[in-house]
């Protein structure tokens, strides 16, 4: 995502936009992938040390935790972009372990857990998350800190589960409208690498990806008064694309505010000197944005 900007345009994008890696755009590898399955029932919270497989909805999740439980205090729930897993978070994870309860997963088609038996939609990647959270928390309450694609996810996720979503953290999540804007953004008409951003990434919002997962654009729910932080790049590496960088630029800063719709307890900031990974680019602002939506979900 993002890594290989100044190499190439189209990988950039590709990478950017719902969060892929670079080899998201590789013509073969959007070919062998399969996704998904229902729900499954609340649990005692595991004391998971490290890193552990569970079953979840009969497949094999792969759940990483670190950190103490402590009373009354969330847990934090980590997710990665497309094309990532619980080890590219490890280090954030490492920090905020510190002083919480912190837990990351390989969602289906990612890393090392299963792979999903067909296509899914958010509310299917929703069911398996519910069944880690059952398992990493419990009845207890959560905070979600998203990363790009699995920051749209905490989002589309949080207004249906008020009852265990205390908070929420979206670091460059992917917006809202991604699908639309990038039609809008980059027409039919164009040519050369901003025409195969368009169909690569349309492609991947209509489930060409390893998740199988298609994303459709749509409004955003209230998730109620919970506290919300929306961290957004300050780096414009979208502007890199030829012609419709600029524009592009515009519309993912307009999808981050979009976002703040989530809560009337809800803001957004800017880290100045990162690109599309703000976690490893400028971690010290991730690690502080989670640690105080944690504490004001604590009280």
């Amino acid at each position: 995502m993002l890594r290989k900007l100044k190499a190439s345009a189209l990988a950039a994008l590709c990478s950017t936009v719902v969060g892929l890696g670079v080899a998201g755009c590789d013509g073969d590898a959007l070919e062998n992938w399969d996704p998904m399955a229902p729900t499954t029932q609340k649990a005692d919270a595991d004391v998971i040390s490290g890193t552990k497989k569970i079953e979840v909805a009969g497949r094999s999740v792969n759940v990483s935790c670190s950190g103490d439980p402590a009373e009354g205090k969330p847990v934090i729930v980590l997710l990665h972009g497309a094309g990532d897993g619980v080890d590219k978070l490890a280090a954030l994870q490492k920090t905020l372990g510190e002083k919480n309860r912190v837990c990351s997963y390989d969602r289906l088609g990612s890393g090392a857990s299963d792979k999903p038996d067909g296509p899914q939609s958010i509310d299917t990647t929703g069911k398996i998350l519910s069944g880690v959270l059952d398992r990493v928390a419990g009845d207890g309450p959560v905070v979600l800190a998203g990363h790009s694609l699995g920051g749209l996810i905490a989002a589309r996720y949080a207004p249906d589960h008020r009852d265990r979503v205390e908070g929420l953290v979206l670091m460059d999540a992917t917006p809202p409208t991604m699908s639309g804007d990038i039609s809008k953004t980059i027409p039919e008409s164009a040519k050369g690498p901003a025409a195969d951003v368009r169909a690569q990434n349309l492609a991947i919002f209509q489930g060409q990806n390893p998740e199988q997962l298609v994303i459709d654009d749509g409004r955003v729910r209230s998730a109620g008064d919970i506290p919300v932080e929306v961290i957004r790049h300050g780096q414009p590496y979208l502007a890199a694309i030829p012609t419709y960088g600029p524009e592009l630029e515009k519309a993912w800063a307009a999808g981050q505010r979009k976002w703040l719709a989530l809560s009337s307890h809800s803001r957004l900031t800017t880290a100045a000197k990162s690109g599309h990974y703000i976690y490893v680019d400028q971690p010290e602002i991730a690690v502080q944005a989670i640690e105080r939506v944690t504490t004001q979900a604590a009280r």
